[in-house]
């Protein structure tokens, strides 16, 4: 991961519903505009580097409404963008719920 300033989005914070429902959900925010382009440019770095990981994903360092987190990005078809995993502690720090607006840092 570079040390470069984060990058700043807003976005919404969303559950995602599998059909059955299932005992947990899963929260995502959509990385999209400049955050998406720097993550799709570490993922071809690490891909030429022969360091790619699985299903695309990106390992970044993220804040969530100011709660830190380190994770992974994974590619969304959609939005042609990343998806970044929302777990239920940072969303409870950061008091935030499904259909809230966020701010987002994230830095890879």
């Amino acid at each position: 991961m570079t040390e470069d300033a984060p990058l700043v989005l807003e976005t919404e914070l969303w559950r995602w519903a599998p059909e059955p429902p299932a005992k947990a959900s899963w929260y995502f925010v959509t990385i999209t505009g400049a955050a998406a382009d720097a993550i799709r440019a570490r993922a071809f770095e690490l891909r030429a580097m022969g360091g790619a990981r699985g299903f695309g994903s990106v390992r970044v360092r993220a804040s969530i409404d100011g709660v830190a987190l380190e994770t992974s990005v994974f590619p969304h078809k959609a939005s042609g963008g990343y998806l970044l995993p929302v777990k239920a502690e940072v969303r409870r720090k950061a008091g935030v719920a499904e259909g809230d607006l966020v701010e987002v840092a994230i830095q890879v």
